[in-house]
């Protein structure tokens, strides 16, 4: 019989001194951040870290790109107390934030009791997560970290599950939205052509840049971007969604001549005044709704995809 080996625990501090300097940075990496993604069945991207919130700073501000909906994260490698249950509830009001995620080395009952009535009896887009973090390791191998979930919405194992097959009780228009990504999702994984995110019903796709705080979305929608009225179009859009996205737009947008040399349709340029949020993008008119026409939406969709990650790109990189 083969020999097997002993888990053993691991004091969290002896492999992280300090929450800020040591802990944060670690669970920001897309690796880690990714495990703790699919511990709970989210698509998580780092928007940045240490964002202000009044005189405050949230540890770490995420995007769950299957929703796009803002996610605040509070960390603490000791036992839950006062102080952070109250900072991560002004951070999510600050922010916006639609989930709350409490990362601790041990939660009290008493927090654990918290979490679950503000899942019980706040509005029902508002998530609440505490989950307990631990090390571990066989013999003298390298910690292995483990997130263990101590609170969460009731139904959210539903409705991950929900999400995940497309059986939750959604709209025709949504029902539509579903079929049409879960159609382009197979199209492009079987000619290599683009590699999409899980399909939601929702009106967007978005798919990770490689750095935190700019994606890129693939938009169906009955609404005319440059008209402000209704009107079926198609878009690929670069989003830009940190606290840096009025620097980085205007950056990208000096070099807006030369950009719009390298592409065939033009560029249109969107930051509105007090609102975070920039969006770079092209588009043309289609209708999602025109089953006949998908393949080549598809097509199109790929394409200009491709076209941005090779002049954005680079250019991300270096923001």
């Amino acid at each position: 019989m083969n020999e097997l080996g002993t888990l053993q625990p691991v004091e969290l501090r002896t492999v992280w001194k300090d929450e800020a300097r040591d802990f944060t940075p670690w669970l920001a990496t897309e690796e880690n951040i990714g495990i703790l993604g699919r511990t709970l069945g989210m698509e998580l991207e780092v928007e940045d870290m240490e964002v202000s919130v009044g005189p405050f700073s949230a540890d770490i501000v995420c995007r769950d790109l299957s929703d796009d909906s803002i996610v605040v994260i509070e960390n603490q490698i000791g036992p839950t107390d006062h102080s952070h249950m109250g900072q991560l509830l002004t951070y999510a009001a600050g922010l916006g934030a639609k989930k709350l995620i409490w990362l601790s080395a041990r939660f009290r009952d008493e927090h654990r009791a918290v979490l679950d009535w503000l899942n019980e009896h706040t509005a029902e887009e508002i998530c609440c997560f505490g989950l307990e973090i631990e090390l571990w390791r066989i013999g003298n191998s390298p910690p292995a970290p483990k997130f263990n979930i101590v609170s969460k919405p009731n139904d959210w194992s539903k409705t991950v599950k929900s999400n995940a097959t497309g059986s939750a009780n959604i709209s025709a228009h949504k029902k539509l939205q579903l079929e049409f990504w879960t159609a382009m999702k197979a199209w492009g994984d079987g000619n290599g052509r683009i590699a999409l995110s899980k399909p939601a019903p929702q009106h967007w796709n978005s798919i990770s840049s490689g750095r935190s705080g700019l994606h890129y979305s693939l938009i169906t929608s009955y609404w005319n971007s440059l008209t402000n009225t209704k009107g079926s179009e198609i878009r690929v859009d670069l989003v830009m969604t940190s606290r840096h996205s009025k620097v980085h737009f205007e950056r990208l947008k000096a070099m807006a001549t030369e950009l719009q040399s390298q592409l065939d349709l033009p560029l249109h340029w969107s930051s509105q005044e007090n609102v975070q949020m920039c969006r770079v993008f092209v588009r043309r008119d289609a209708d999602f709704a025109d089953r006949s026409q998908w393949k080549e939406q598809f097509d199109w969709m790929a394409t200009y995809f491709a076209k941005f990650r090779q002049l954005f790109g680079p250019l991300i990189r270096d923001l």
